[in-house]
Protein backbone atom coordinates (compact mmCIF):
# COMPACT_ATOMS: atom_id res chain seq x y z
CA UNK A 1 0.00 0.00 0.00
CA UNK A 2 3.07 2.23 0.75
CA UNK A 3 3.93 1.76 -2.49
CA UNK A 4 0.46 2.83 -4.57
CA UNK A 5 0.37 6.00 -1.68
CA UNK A 6 3.77 6.93 -3.37
CA UNK A 7 3.05 6.60 -7.21
CA UNK A 8 -0.31 8.80 -6.21
CA UNK A 9 1.26 11.51 -4.43
CA UNK A 10 3.71 11.23 -7.32
CA UNK A 11 1.01 11.58 -10.04
CA UNK A 12 -0.91 14.65 -8.21
CA UNK A 13 2.30 16.86 -8.03
CA UNK A 14 3.11 16.29 -12.04
CA UNK A 15 0.12 17.53 -13.20
CA UNK A 16 -0.43 19.67 -10.44
CA UNK A 17 3.08 21.54 -11.42
CA UNK A 18 1.89 21.65 -15.11
CA UNK A 19 -1.33 22.62 -14.74
CA UNK A 20 -0.78 25.13 -11.59
CA UNK A 21 0.72 28.23 -14.17
CA UNK A 22 -2.36 28.02 -16.35
CA UNK A 23 -5.11 28.74 -13.39
CA UNK A 24 -3.10 31.78 -13.04
CA UNK A 25 -4.81 35.28 -13.78
CA UNK A 26 -2.48 37.87 -14.88
CA UNK A 27 -0.83 40.22 -12.90
CA UNK A 28 -1.71 42.65 -14.95
CA UNK A 29 -5.45 42.83 -13.77
CA UNK A 30 -4.67 42.77 -9.89
CA UNK A 31 -2.01 45.50 -10.25
CA UNK A 32 -4.08 48.42 -12.81
CA UNK A 33 -4.06 49.17 -16.02
CA UNK A 34 -0.92 50.39 -17.80
CA UNK A 35 -3.10 52.41 -20.58
CA UNK A 36 -4.31 54.67 -17.71
CA UNK A 37 -0.72 55.46 -17.12
CA UNK A 38 0.18 56.41 -20.19
CA UNK A 39 -2.79 58.49 -20.96
CA UNK A 40 -2.08 59.91 -17.11
CA UNK A 41 1.83 60.84 -18.99
CA UNK A 42 -0.07 62.36 -21.91
CA UNK A 43 -1.92 64.65 -20.44
CA UNK A 44 0.81 65.84 -17.82
CA UNK A 45 3.01 66.40 -20.81
CA UNK A 46 0.07 69.43 -22.02
CA UNK A 47 -0.28 70.51 -19.11
CA UNK A 48 4.08 71.27 -19.09
CA UNK A 49 3.79 72.73 -22.40
CA UNK A 50 1.45 75.15 -21.45
CA UNK A 51 3.01 75.88 -18.21
CA UNK A 52 6.59 76.47 -20.45
CA UNK A 53 8.28 74.27 -18.93
CA UNK A 54 9.17 72.22 -21.44
CA UNK A 55 9.42 72.84 -25.36
CA UNK A 56 7.60 72.03 -28.39
CA UNK A 57 10.23 69.30 -29.67
CA UNK A 58 10.89 67.62 -26.53
CA UNK A 59 6.93 67.84 -25.95
CA UNK A 60 6.85 66.13 -29.23
CA UNK A 61 9.26 63.42 -28.85
CA UNK A 62 7.31 62.32 -25.63
CA UNK A 63 4.69 62.22 -26.95
CA UNK A 64 5.78 59.77 -29.67
CA UNK A 65 7.38 57.88 -26.73
CA UNK A 66 4.27 57.16 -24.58
CA UNK A 67 2.12 56.56 -27.39
CA UNK A 68 3.87 53.98 -28.91
CA UNK A 69 4.13 52.28 -24.79
CA UNK A 70 0.16 52.91 -24.74
CA UNK A 71 -0.04 50.87 -28.35
CA UNK A 72 1.83 48.12 -26.81
CA UNK A 73 0.09 47.84 -23.79
CA UNK A 74 -3.04 47.96 -25.43
CA UNK A 75 -2.48 45.29 -27.71
CA UNK A 76 -1.39 43.49 -24.62
CA UNK A 77 -4.82 44.13 -22.64
CA UNK A 78 -6.49 42.56 -25.90
CA UNK A 79 -4.67 39.01 -25.53
CA UNK A 80 -5.61 38.81 -21.80
CA UNK A 81 -8.34 36.21 -21.22
CA UNK A 82 -12.01 36.84 -20.64
CA UNK A 83 -13.09 35.92 -17.02
CA UNK A 84 -15.23 32.85 -18.95
CA UNK A 85 -11.77 31.81 -20.54
CA UNK A 86 -10.18 31.81 -17.21
CA UNK A 87 -13.06 29.66 -15.84
CA UNK A 88 -12.59 27.16 -18.60
CA UNK A 89 -9.28 26.81 -18.38
CA UNK A 90 -9.49 26.04 -14.50
CA UNK A 91 -12.32 23.61 -15.18
CA UNK A 92 -10.17 22.09 -17.35
CA UNK A 93 -7.42 21.78 -15.11
CA UNK A 94 -9.52 20.24 -12.61
CA UNK A 95 -10.85 17.87 -14.89
CA UNK A 96 -7.76 16.38 -16.03
CA UNK A 97 -6.17 16.44 -12.29
CA UNK A 98 -9.35 13.88 -10.96
CA UNK A 99 -9.89 12.35 -14.41
CA UNK A 100 -6.13 11.29 -15.43
CA UNK A 101 -5.87 9.66 -12.22
CA UNK A 102 -9.07 7.60 -12.60
CA UNK A 103 -9.01 6.64 -15.98
CA UNK A 104 -5.17 4.98 -15.88
CA UNK A 105 -6.45 3.30 -12.86
CA UNK A 106 -9.78 2.23 -14.94
CA UNK A 107 -7.55 0.88 -17.35
CA UNK A 108 -5.14 -0.95 -15.27
CA UNK A 109 -7.75 -2.55 -13.47
CA UNK A 110 -9.11 -3.98 -16.88
CA UNK A 111 -5.60 -4.23 -18.68
CA UNK A 112 -3.49 -5.22 -15.30
CA UNK A 113 -2.87 -7.78 -12.77
CA UNK A 114 -3.41 -5.98 -9.71
CA UNK A 115 -3.48 -9.39 -8.10
CA UNK A 116 -0.31 -10.64 -9.13
CA UNK A 117 2.21 -11.32 -6.22
CA UNK A 118 6.02 -10.25 -6.15
CA UNK A 119 8.08 -12.88 -7.68
CA UNK A 120 10.85 -14.03 -5.63
CA UNK A 121 14.61 -13.19 -7.08
CA UNK A 122 15.60 -16.45 -8.12
CA UNK A 123 12.49 -16.71 -10.07
CA UNK A 124 13.41 -14.27 -12.32
CA UNK A 125 16.29 -15.58 -13.59
CA UNK A 126 15.34 -15.41 -17.47
CA UNK A 127 14.39 -18.86 -19.18
CA UNK A 128 15.16 -19.85 -22.63
CA UNK A 129 12.94 -19.41 -24.89
CA UNK A 130 12.62 -22.59 -27.31
CA UNK A 131 11.92 -20.85 -30.56
CA UNK A 132 15.46 -19.02 -29.66
CA UNK A 133 18.63 -20.31 -31.94
CA UNK A 134 20.34 -23.35 -29.64
CA UNK A 135 23.56 -21.07 -29.60
CA UNK A 136 21.58 -18.61 -27.64
CA UNK A 137 20.21 -20.94 -25.34
CA UNK A 138 23.75 -22.90 -24.66
CA UNK A 139 24.79 -19.26 -24.30
CA UNK A 140 22.50 -18.95 -21.35
CA UNK A 141 23.16 -22.15 -19.78
CA UNK A 142 26.76 -22.09 -19.69
CA UNK A 143 26.67 -18.77 -18.18
CA UNK A 144 24.56 -20.45 -15.18
CA UNK A 145 27.01 -22.68 -15.02
CA UNK A 146 29.84 -20.11 -14.34
CA UNK A 147 28.19 -19.27 -11.61
CA UNK A 148 27.06 -22.83 -10.09
CA UNK A 149 29.80 -24.92 -11.41
CA UNK A 150 28.96 -27.84 -9.28
CA UNK A 151 25.21 -28.03 -10.90
CA UNK A 152 25.77 -31.46 -12.05
CA UNK A 153 22.23 -31.14 -13.72
CA UNK A 154 23.14 -28.35 -15.83
CA UNK A 155 26.11 -30.42 -16.82
CA UNK A 156 24.54 -33.41 -17.63
CA UNK A 157 21.92 -31.06 -19.76
CA UNK A 158 25.00 -28.93 -21.70
CA UNK A 159 27.21 -31.71 -22.52
CA UNK A 160 25.19 -33.45 -25.32
CA UNK A 161 24.57 -30.51 -27.30
CA UNK A 162 27.55 -29.57 -27.15
CA UNK A 163 28.80 -32.80 -28.76
CA UNK A 164 26.11 -32.43 -31.38
CA UNK A 165 27.41 -28.95 -32.36
CA UNK A 166 30.66 -30.42 -32.94
CA UNK A 167 32.36 -28.85 -29.97
CA UNK A 168 33.72 -31.92 -29.02
CA UNK A 169 36.43 -30.58 -26.20
CA UNK A 170 33.27 -28.40 -24.28
CA UNK A 171 31.59 -31.57 -24.18
CA UNK A 172 34.51 -33.60 -22.31
CA UNK A 173 34.98 -31.26 -19.70
CA UNK A 174 30.81 -31.29 -19.50
CA UNK A 175 30.83 -34.83 -19.08
CA UNK A 176 33.40 -34.50 -16.82
CA UNK A 177 31.73 -32.39 -14.80
CA UNK A 178 28.53 -34.04 -14.83
CA UNK A 179 30.42 -37.22 -13.29
CA UNK A 180 31.98 -35.45 -11.04
CA UNK A 181 28.96 -33.21 -9.64
CA UNK A 182 26.05 -35.77 -10.60
CA UNK A 183 27.26 -39.27 -9.89
CA UNK A 184 29.45 -41.91 -12.19
CA UNK A 185 27.72 -44.07 -14.13
CA UNK A 186 28.06 -46.82 -17.52
CA UNK A 187 26.31 -44.55 -19.58
CA UNK A 188 27.70 -41.09 -18.46
CA UNK A 189 31.16 -42.86 -18.94
CA UNK A 190 30.12 -44.11 -22.57
CA UNK A 191 29.28 -40.38 -23.78
CA UNK A 192 32.82 -39.44 -22.20
CA UNK A 193 34.20 -42.03 -24.22
CA UNK A 194 32.34 -40.99 -27.42
CA UNK A 195 33.41 -37.27 -27.89
CA UNK A 196 36.92 -38.48 -26.71
CA UNK A 197 36.96 -40.40 -30.26
CA UNK A 198 35.34 -37.49 -31.58
CA UNK A 199 37.59 -35.12 -30.71
CA UNK A 200 40.10 -37.48 -32.22
CA UNK A 201 38.43 -37.61 -35.38
CA UNK A 202 36.55 -40.58 -34.98
CA UNK A 203 39.57 -42.75 -33.73
CA UNK A 204 39.55 -44.57 -29.98
CA UNK A 205 42.39 -43.07 -28.50
CA UNK A 206 43.85 -44.97 -25.24
CA UNK A 207 41.58 -42.47 -23.55
CA UNK A 208 38.52 -43.19 -25.00
CA UNK A 209 39.12 -46.30 -24.78
CA UNK A 210 39.67 -46.32 -20.87
CA UNK A 211 36.28 -44.85 -20.57
CA UNK A 212 34.84 -47.86 -22.24
CA UNK A 213 36.25 -50.36 -20.36
CA UNK A 214 34.94 -48.54 -17.18
CA UNK A 215 31.51 -48.27 -18.66
CA UNK A 216 31.81 -51.99 -19.36
CA UNK A 217 32.77 -52.85 -15.50
CA UNK A 218 29.78 -50.88 -14.36
CA UNK A 219 27.66 -52.78 -16.93
CA UNK A 220 28.78 -55.24 -18.95
CA UNK A 221 25.72 -54.84 -21.44
CA UNK A 222 26.53 -51.21 -22.00
CA UNK A 223 25.59 -51.19 -26.08
CA UNK A 224 27.59 -47.80 -26.40
CA UNK A 225 30.82 -48.76 -24.98
CA UNK A 226 30.69 -52.41 -26.45
CA UNK A 227 30.29 -51.12 -29.80
CA UNK A 228 33.26 -48.79 -29.12
CA UNK A 229 35.38 -51.52 -28.22
CA UNK A 230 34.27 -53.47 -30.88
CA UNK A 231 35.88 -50.61 -33.35
CA UNK A 232 39.14 -50.07 -31.38
CA UNK A 233 39.73 -53.53 -32.69
CA UNK A 234 38.44 -52.91 -35.99
CA UNK A 235 41.13 -50.15 -35.98
CA UNK A 236 43.83 -52.34 -34.58
CA UNK A 237 43.52 -54.47 -37.25
CA UNK A 238 42.11 -57.23 -35.19
CA UNK A 239 38.49 -57.86 -37.24
CA UNK A 240 38.25 -61.29 -35.85
CA UNK A 241 37.82 -59.55 -32.42
CA UNK A 242 35.47 -56.77 -33.36
CA UNK A 243 33.58 -58.78 -35.46
CA UNK A 244 33.44 -61.67 -32.18
CA UNK A 245 31.74 -58.42 -29.47
CA UNK A 246 29.51 -57.47 -32.30
CA UNK A 247 28.14 -60.69 -32.74
CA UNK A 248 27.76 -61.16 -28.74
CA UNK A 249 25.97 -57.94 -28.71
CA UNK A 250 23.55 -59.35 -31.79
CA UNK A 251 23.38 -62.40 -30.06
CA UNK A 252 21.71 -60.92 -27.00
CA UNK A 253 20.09 -57.84 -28.46
CA UNK A 254 16.16 -56.97 -28.44
CA UNK A 255 15.11 -57.44 -31.48
CA UNK A 256 13.58 -53.87 -31.81
CA UNK A 257 17.35 -52.42 -30.28
CA UNK A 258 17.38 -49.38 -32.22
CA UNK A 259 21.07 -49.88 -32.94
CA UNK A 260 20.86 -53.43 -34.70
CA UNK A 261 21.16 -52.21 -38.13
CA UNK A 262 24.81 -50.58 -37.03
CA UNK A 263 26.28 -53.83 -35.73
CA UNK A 264 24.99 -55.47 -39.13
CA UNK A 265 26.48 -52.90 -41.30
CA UNK A 266 29.61 -53.13 -39.24
CA UNK A 267 30.13 -56.78 -39.35
CA UNK A 268 29.34 -56.27 -43.34
CA UNK A 269 32.72 -54.05 -43.26
CA UNK A 270 34.90 -56.54 -41.24
CA UNK A 271 33.24 -59.53 -43.30
CA UNK A 272 31.69 -61.72 -40.95
CA UNK A 273 27.86 -62.90 -40.48
CA UNK A 274 25.79 -60.69 -39.59
CA UNK A 275 24.35 -63.35 -36.78
CA UNK A 276 27.00 -65.41 -34.87
CA UNK A 277 27.61 -68.97 -35.33
CA UNK A 278 25.89 -71.11 -33.46
CA UNK A 279 28.59 -73.31 -30.99
CA UNK A 280 28.98 -76.99 -30.98
CA UNK A 281 27.92 -76.79 -27.24
CA UNK A 282 24.30 -75.06 -28.37
CA UNK A 283 24.05 -77.78 -31.46
CA UNK A 284 24.67 -80.36 -28.81
CA UNK A 285 22.06 -79.02 -26.30
CA UNK A 286 19.54 -78.79 -29.73
CA UNK A 287 19.79 -82.49 -29.83
CA UNK A 288 19.32 -83.47 -26.75
CA UNK A 289 16.12 -81.44 -26.51
CA UNK A 290 13.11 -83.17 -26.75
CA UNK A 291 10.16 -82.61 -29.59
CA UNK A 292 8.18 -80.03 -27.45
CA UNK A 293 11.39 -78.35 -26.20
CA UNK A 294 13.00 -78.17 -30.07
CA UNK A 295 9.43 -76.65 -31.36
CA UNK A 296 9.69 -74.16 -28.73
CA UNK A 297 13.02 -73.01 -28.94
CA UNK A 298 12.17 -72.65 -32.89
CA UNK A 299 9.17 -70.95 -31.98
CA UNK A 300 10.60 -68.19 -30.32
CA UNK A 301 13.51 -67.70 -32.61
CA UNK A 302 11.17 -67.50 -35.69
CA UNK A 303 8.33 -64.96 -33.67
CA UNK A 304 11.86 -63.07 -32.80
CA UNK A 305 12.34 -62.75 -36.80
CA UNK A 306 9.37 -61.58 -37.05
CA UNK A 307 9.75 -58.89 -34.56
CA UNK A 308 12.38 -57.55 -36.25
CA UNK A 309 11.02 -57.21 -39.95
CA UNK A 310 8.33 -55.24 -38.70
CA UNK A 311 10.26 -52.90 -37.13
CA UNK A 312 12.90 -53.08 -40.08
CA UNK A 313 11.49 -54.36 -43.28
CA UNK A 314 13.84 -53.70 -45.84
CA UNK A 315 15.52 -56.83 -45.17
CA UNK A 316 14.36 -59.41 -48.45
CA UNK A 317 16.43 -62.55 -47.38
CA UNK A 318 14.95 -61.98 -43.82
CA UNK A 319 11.36 -62.01 -45.20
CA UNK A 320 11.92 -65.11 -47.56
CA UNK A 321 13.55 -66.83 -44.29
CA UNK A 322 10.70 -65.94 -42.10
CA UNK A 323 7.75 -67.19 -44.93
CA UNK A 324 10.33 -70.60 -45.22
CA UNK A 325 10.13 -71.24 -41.59
CA UNK A 326 5.93 -70.90 -41.80
CA UNK A 327 5.88 -73.40 -44.89
CA UNK A 328 8.53 -75.24 -42.60
CA UNK A 329 6.36 -75.95 -39.76
CA UNK A 330 2.87 -76.17 -41.69
CA UNK A 331 1.24 -72.70 -41.46
CA UNK A 332 1.02 -72.20 -44.73
CA UNK A 333 -2.28 -69.23 -43.79
CA UNK A 334 1.18 -67.52 -41.96
CA UNK A 335 3.19 -67.95 -44.85
CA UNK A 336 0.97 -66.08 -47.28
CA UNK A 337 0.25 -63.60 -44.92
CA UNK A 338 4.13 -62.33 -44.40
CA UNK A 339 4.60 -62.63 -48.24
CA UNK A 340 1.77 -60.02 -48.18
CA UNK A 341 3.26 -57.77 -45.38
CA UNK A 342 6.77 -58.37 -47.42
CA UNK A 343 5.21 -56.79 -50.60
CA UNK A 344 3.93 -54.19 -48.56
CA UNK A 345 7.54 -53.51 -46.51
CA UNK A 346 9.62 -53.71 -49.81
CA UNK A 347 6.90 -51.91 -52.73
CA UNK A 348 8.85 -48.53 -52.55
CA UNK A 349 11.87 -50.22 -54.01
CA UNK A 350 11.96 -52.21 -57.28
CA UNK A 351 15.18 -53.66 -56.68
CA UNK A 352 14.07 -55.12 -53.32
CA UNK A 353 10.75 -56.67 -54.93
CA UNK A 354 12.52 -58.28 -57.58
CA UNK A 355 14.61 -60.30 -55.17
CA UNK A 356 11.42 -61.23 -53.27
CA UNK A 357 9.37 -61.77 -56.01
CA UNK A 358 12.42 -64.05 -57.07
CA UNK A 359 12.74 -65.79 -54.17
CA UNK A 360 8.90 -66.45 -53.32
CA UNK A 361 8.59 -67.94 -56.84
CA UNK A 362 11.25 -70.86 -55.77
CA UNK A 363 9.31 -71.51 -52.34
CA UNK A 364 6.31 -72.21 -54.71
CA UNK A 365 4.29 -69.02 -53.47
CA UNK A 366 4.15 -67.00 -56.39
CA UNK A 367 0.76 -65.74 -56.11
Amino acid sequence: MTLWFVFALMTVAAIFAVLWPLSRSSSAKGGGSETAVYKDQLAEIDRDVAAGLIGVAEAEAARVEIGRRLLAAAEGERDLPSGANLGLRRASAILALIGLPIAAVTFYLSLGSPRLGDFPLASRVRTADANQPIENMVAQVEAHLEKNPTDGRGWTVLAPVLARLGRFDDAVRAYRNAINYAGDSAERRSDLGEVLAGAAGGVVTAEAKAEFERAVAQNADEPKANYFLGLAAEQDGRQADAAAIWQGMLAKAPADAPWRPLLQSALARVGAPAAPAVSGDAMAAAKDMNEDDRNAMIRGMVDRLATRLKQNGDDVEGWLRLVRAYMVMGERDKAVSTLTEARQAVGSDAERLRQLNDGLKKLGLDG
